[in-house]
């Protein structure tokens, strides 16, 4: 089995290489002006990473929101991954998932009454759409942009994860990197993501020294702050509980379709019930048979409560599912995700925003 793994891994470098090859040109023809890139007017705000998988960018995206929404007036673009529409579409009350994407459905639940939303894939055209929506937009967040590279960020941040970190990856498809690490040579600043609540010195150090940024780039670290469980379905739900409630008589089925559940399973795990895992690949779209199958395995739970936790991420798609049986909708709860950033020596990650907008407004 190693040797396959091996051979496999040997068999991916010359793609790995052909891959770097093919991003550097394009790099390369951005930084010399033959592919162009667009400013605009107003500061427009990339959150994105290097590497493909979860870092974080919805809950740090969302936070940059929470930052702004109450002193300017924002607008959110995003692609729109996984959805099942294309072109410019103005995020209201009629959207869904499937029409644009988990991830801004999520965030405009949120924020929506305070903050514009759209998705396309052309962030140009995009930017454009929604400064015609409202001419008084005064700054833009572009949600996982960093490869796009024809809009020009006034500011730009880069997240990696505190146990995936960039300078232990390799380029795709040998490792997760879209771009070598050089990439970070882009951007204003990096947050490592996903830490634990209470990080070592030398970690600091480890991180400082590998990542080797300019003087001008600014350094983060950030974990995530779980909240307490909320219905899916309020109506239906029989109770009302915290983490903390949990028994060793109780049994909690965790249930994900995200890149790295490793986090939110540690989290649920560290709590006294008994934790059971269903995953599912990142964006999954569940159908009438993986609520069939889940409906299965929560009957065949030992223990004295039975509950269903997941996340923000998937609570979107199964709350607007027509196919949840109606048997689990009082037992399924989400757990709200927030971010925490510790102060740098330049000060707080707030600051750093609101002194980006001080000098662009």
């Amino acid at each position: 089995m190693a040797r396959n793994k091996i051979a496999e891994a040997l068999l991916l470098y010359p793609a790995s290489f052909l891959y770097g090859i093919g991003v550097g040109i394009r790099n390369m023809l951005f930084s010399m002006g033959w592919l162009k890139s667009q400013k605009f007017d107003i500061p427009v705000i990339c959150v994105g990473n290097i590497a493909v998988g979860g870092t974080g960018k919805t809950p740090h995206t969302e936070h940059i929101i929470d930052i702004l929404k109450s002193k300017y007036s924002v607008g959110v673009l995003s692609r729109g991954y996984g959805r099942k529409t294309k072109g410019f579409i103005h995020i209201d009350k009629n959207a869904t998932p499937e029409t644009v994407g988990d991830e801004p459905f999520q965030m405009y639940r949120k924020f929506g009454d305070h903050v514009l939303f759209a998705v396309c894939e052309k962030r140009t055209e995009g930017i454009r759409r929604m400064r015609e929506i409202n001419p008084e937009l005064q700054v833009i967040v572009l949600d996982d942009a960093f490869q796009h590279q024809y809009v020009k960020p006034s500011l730009s941040i880069v997240l990696t994860e505190f146990n995936r970190p960039v300078f232990y990856d390799r380029l795709m498809p040998v490792g997760r990197l879209r771009e070598p690490m050089s990439a970070l040579n882009r951007c204003d600043a990096v947050i490592v993501t996903k830490c634990p609540t209470k990080l070592k010195p030398i970690e600091y150090r480890i991180f400082a020294d590998k990542l080797n940024l300019f003087p001008y780039q600014q350094l983060f670290f950030s974990h995530f702050v779980y909240g307490s469980p909320k219905p899916l379905f309020p109506s239906a739900a029989n109770s009302n509980f915290t983490v903390e409630d949990l028994t060793a008589d109780d049994t909690v089925l965790s249930l994900t379709g995200v890149a790295n559940p490793r986090p939110f399973l540690s989290y649920l795990r560290k709590q006294k019930a008994l934790v059971k895992a269903k995953t599912y690949g990142d964006h999954h779209d569940f159908s009438a048979e993986d609520f069939n199958t889940i409906l299965r395995i929560y009957k065949n739970l030992p223990g004295k409560r039975r509950f269903i936790l997941t996340t923000e991420k998937d609570a979107v798609k199964i709350m607007n599912s027509e196919n949840f049986p109606a048997a689990l909708k009082p037992y399924i709860f989400f757990v709200p995700i927030s971010i925490s950033i510790e102060n740098n020596e330049s000060g707080s990650f707030a600051d750093f925003i609101v002194s980006h907008m001080t000098k662009k407004i």
